[in-house]
C-alpha cells in the first residue's frame, strides 16, 4: 500500500543553449507540477555520453516529494520537457532538457518501452551515480541491494563529471 506521498529522485541533464537556465527552468516546474523539491544536487559539467560528438552536459539529481503515481510522474515530466522546448530526434542527441526518473521509493516498474524503474542504466552511468551519491549516498538499488555510493565505488566508467 502506497502513502499518499513518495520519494522520488530525478536527473536533469542540459546540453543546448542556455543550460543552467533550462535547468532552472525544469526545477521551477517540477515545483509546480509534480511536488516539493527536497534535495538539489550541485551543478555537474559532464562529458557527453553515448553519442559522443555533441557538447557536454549540465546534470543534476534531485529529490522530491510527490503525490503522483510512477506513470503520472513520467507524463509530467515528458510535458516539462515539451514545455521547455525538448524535442527528439535521435536516441542519446543533443537537448534542451532530460528529466530522467532514477528511483521511485523502493518501486520496481517494468513496462518495457514505456517506463522502468530504478533507471534500467543507473548503475552503469558516472554522470548519474556522481550527483546521486552527492544527495542519496545510502539510498539502496532496489534490485541490486547496493547504495549508492558502493554503486559508485565499483563503477568502470571515465566520463568526466566535474561539480561546478
Amino acid at each position: 500500500m502506497q502513502s499518499d506521498k513518495n520519494t522520488a529522485y530525478l536527473l536533469l541533464g542540459s546540453n543546448l543553449g542556455n543550460r543552467e537556465k533550462f535547468i532552472t527552468d525544469a526545477l521551477n516546474l517540477l515545483t509546480e507540477r509534480v511536488g516539493e523539491i527536497l534535495q538539489t544536487s550541485g551543478i555537474y559539467e559532464t562529458d557527453a555520453w553515448g553519442k559522443t560528438d555533441q557538447p557536454g552536459f549540465l546534470n543534476v539529481a534531485v529529490k522530491i516529494i510527490t503525490v503522483l503515481d510512477p506513470p503520472q510522474l513520467l507524463e509530467t515530466v515528458l510535458e516539462i520537457e515539451a514545455n521547455l522546448g525538448r524535442v527528439r530526434l535521435e536516441k542519446w542527441g543533443p537537448r534542451l532538457i532530460d528529466i530522467d526518473i532514477i528511483l521511485y521509493g523502493n518501486e520496481v516498474i517494468n513496462l518495457i518501452d514505456q517506463l522502468q524503474i530504478p533507471h534500467p542504466e543507473m548503475q552503469h552511468r558516472k554522470f548519474v551515480l556522481v550527483p546521486m551519491a552527492e544527495i542519496a549516498a545510502n539510498v539502496i538499488h532496489p534490485i541490486l541491494g547496493q547504495n549508492i555510493s558502493e554503486l559508485l565505488g565499483i563503477l568502470d566508467d571515465n566520463l568526466n563529471v566535474l561539480k561546478r
